[in-house]
């Protein structure tokens, strides 16, 4: 990377041989055309420690908030978001419908941390460490989303350009959906030295084939259907001639024709043929400039719909042409453009909103609006879909998706991780979610009504490599809660003593065997249930033994532990096998 835009220069004299070889081996792998870093001297100081410690998260149970039986929990991690990542990498893989992310825009005043430091704008490897910290976590997000799913990343000019390059490597270019000029300030900013910067923009990426629904149909839309016909149905017309590009004769000859009008007879046609009948009116498709122009539809579609055409003159072109009644349907979604305007997009409602919700604007800066989350979740997630969103913030994603499933009986779920710096989670974040679903009095003291929802708040902690028993207790317990969130399951159903059982308010179900000696108390239990149950089955073994659950195979589903989970289990159990596990338990899965 380019300091103050000259290269860096790099004293090789006193290196040694192994230092060379290894520094002539990166520069051969180095792209001819990418982004590239000093991915050495951009090291997070956590990086080595998870090469030792599995990150794990552990349930805050006084800060659940259950308002509804019937619904799913929502999500909000405390920790790095890097080691929540990791931990959705168990969980979640290939499940997230949606991303959203604000992350730091790097502006050199304080809106940047990296190594619990702040990057300032004089530091030579700003660029590299923003680079170095966002492509760790948008590998690990990538790996989250569905083949359907989109990812959207809010930024401005200081690490446009870079973000730009890197979502190529890292999504594809051909992944590339839009650039969006989101106005947030329609004044612009005053304290902008030449041009007052009015717009961020959105970088919108799909993982290969996504799932779009579009915006449904906004004011301004409506408002042109202002015709009513004689069954009461609103409608607008719209002219039949194609206009924009190819819109001549030549461009497309076989959809030039006629329309013949009887005016006095209401007789109304297409024809190709140029004889005008007497009494009979010809429209021809004319462009703005005189030329010959084409209709949108084909003759014989002309003519089966007519009842929905209007033969009409325009006094201001002084001609006739052919009008198409297209009625109004509230299920159309449309397409939205590249620059977002309206004013849900504008960061001042942003600010209000979290004052309305009782905070400060110093408890946090810039907040952004409901109206952009909503917006988003609008175009590409279902009404049953998950969002993530990992720089969390205020929590404005969470609120976003309460109230939209508020406003049409949805049952989207989110995702929310942040650090709890300056307690942003625990005093801004987890408290606005808690208030929307809960009802809250605003600043005037009124009373907001609840919006309902559930909420699970966990921390990112560790569990050691070493065969110790904390790290054993630690590593099932944590396990345990972690297979809960990644079936969604979470009421405890029966605890044995080598096994439990849980469900959900969908009556699924999921079982967790921990030791060898559990699995026959555990078929016993499945017996009585009578009800298909997800198994996990801790093991030491990579060797597939159903024949364990043959009497209950039809209501046992054996399910692969997460690798990265069954592998720490593995190491750290190993050395009591002969002494606590009598036989060998095996998993179906081969990690």
């Amino acid at each position: 990377m380019a300091i103050n835009g000259k290269p860096r220069k790099i004293d090789y004299e006193n290196w040694s041989k192994p230092e060379l070889i290894r520094e002539i081996k990166k520069l051969e792998k180095r792209k001819k055309y990418g982004i590239v870093w000093d991915e050495e001297r951009t090291k997070e100081i956590f990086e080595e420690e998870v090469q030792h410690k599995l990150p794990v998260l552990t349930e805050v149970r006084s800060n659940q908030i259950k308002s509804d039986r019937n619904q799913s929990f929502n999500i909000l991690i405390e920790g790095d978001n890097y080691h929540a990542l990791s931990v959705l990498n168990y969980t979640h893989k290939g499940k997230i419908d949606v991303i959203y992310i604000d992350p730091p825009f790097n502006t050199g005043h304080n809106d940047f941390k990296y190594n619990d430091k702040f990057v300032d704008k004089e530091d030579g490897y700003k660029h590299s460490k923003w680079l170095s910290f966002m492509s760790k976590r948008l590998a690990l997000a990538k790996n989250l989303l569905k083949d359907t799913g989109v990812i959207f990343i809010s930024i401005d000019d200081n690490e446009f350009s870079q973000l730009k390059i890197l979502c190529d490597e890292l999504f594809g270019e051909m992944n590339f959906v839009s650039c969006i000029a989101n106005i947030n300030n329609p004044k612009g900013r005053s304290d902008d030295k030449f041009i007052a910067r009015a717009h961020e923009y959105v970088l919108i990426y799909k993982k290969k084939n996504p799932t779009i629904f579009g915006w449904s149909l906004d004011e301004k839309i409506l408002s042109r259907y202002n015709k009513i016909d004689e069954k009461g149905q609103k409608y607008r017309e719209i002219d039949l001639r194609k206009t924009g590009d190819e819109d001549l004769k030549e461009d497309r000859p076989n959809l030039f024709y006629f329309f013949l009008y009887n005016k006095k007879i209401g007789d109304f046609y297409a024809t190709r043929d140029e004889q005008i009948p007497s009494g009979y009116i010809q429209i021809k498709p004319m462009t703005e400039n005189g030329d010959l122009g084409r209709w949108r539809w084909e003759l014989d579609i002309a003519n089966s719909n007519k009842k929905n055409l209007i033969p009409k003159f325009m006094p201001n072109r002084k001609q006739w042409s052919v009008f198409e009644k297209d009625y109004l349907d509230l299920q159309r979604k449309i397409k939205p453009t590249s620059a977002w305007t309206d004013k849900w997009f504008n960061s001042e409602r942003g600010s209000e909103q979290f004052i309305e919700l009782g905070f400060k604007k110093v408890d946090f800066l810039k907040p952004k609006p409901t109206g952009l989350i909503k917006k988003i979740c609008e175009y590409a997630l279902s009404k049953n879909g998950i969002i993530l969103d990992f720089f969390a913030g205020s929590g404005t994603t969470g609120q976003a998706v309460l109230e939209l499933n508020n406003e049409d009986s949805g049952k989207r779920k989110f995702i929310l991780c942040t650090n709890n710096e300056n307690n942003i989670c625990t005093d801004v974040c987890y408290v606005r979610i808690k208030k929307v679903i809960n009802g809250y009095r605003n600043q005037d003291g009124n009373k907001i009504s609840s919006l309902g929802g559930n909420l699970k708040y966990f921390k990112t902690e560790f569990v050691g490599w070493e065969p110790i028993d904390k790290n054993k207790r630690d590593l099932v317990q944590k396990s345990t809660e972690m297979l809960c969130l990644k079936d969604d399951c979470f009421e405890l159903v029966k605890e044995g003593e080598q096994f439990r059982i849980f469900k959900n308010h969908e009556d699924r179900y999921l079982g967790i065997i921990y030791y060898y000696d559990g699995i026959e108390p555990f078929k016993k239990e499945v017996s009585k249930l009578n009800k298909k149950i997800n198994t996990y089955v801790f093991s030491l073994s990579d060797i597939v033994d159903e024949d364990e659950f043959q009497e209950v195979s039809q209501l046992v589903n054996l399910k692969p532990i997460p690798a990265s989970i069954l592998n720490v289990y593995r190491r750290i159990f190993a050395y009591v096998q002969t002494k606590k596990l009598p036989r060998e338990v095996h998993s179906g899965t081969n990690g």
